[in-house]
């Protein structure tokens, strides 16, 4: 489970919802909204709110980069650059456009609207038929 500190639950939830997530049925209206994918969840909760709850300091989001990524493994360039155009017309910023990598994988960056930074990757590893990424 990934929870995602936000400033607007309405303008997250619509822009996960505009990538074709589907919210879960636990969230709560108003206050914390789940999203599940094959594998994993993911949650949005207003920032302020999670930080208080890992009694860590808040403060404003910072502009730079924040020392993670999340991942969406695919398995052809072909989904890469239709994820990419999704995350664009949800409202996402591209930070990386699709292109190949060094080690003969292809990906792109986008930042969601709070600024957390997804990679959209074909990374050559294999993905089961249930779509759960194996990397044995």
């Amino acid at each position: 489970m990934i929870t995602l500190g936000i400033t607007d639950l309405e303008r997250s939830v619509l822009f996960y919802e505009a990538l074709g997530w589907k919210r879960s049925a636990s969230s709560v209206e108003g206050e914390i909204y789940w999203f599940t994918t094959v594998d994993s969840v993911l949650g949005l909760w207003p920032h302020d709110k999670l930080g208080a709850d890992a009694n860590v300091p808040t403060g404003e989001l910072p502009d730079e980069f924040r020392g993670m990524t999340l991942g969406i493994n695919v398995e052809t360039d072909e989904e890469v650059d239709s994820a990419m155009k999704d995350a664009i017309a949800a409202g996402a910023t591209v930070l990386q456009p699709p292109e190949p990598t060094d080690y003969g994988g292809y990906r792109g960056y986008f930042a969601d609207p709070d600024g957390h930074v997804w990679e959209v990757v074909r990374a050559n590893f294999r993905i089961t038929p249930e779509g759960k990424l194996d990397l044995d």
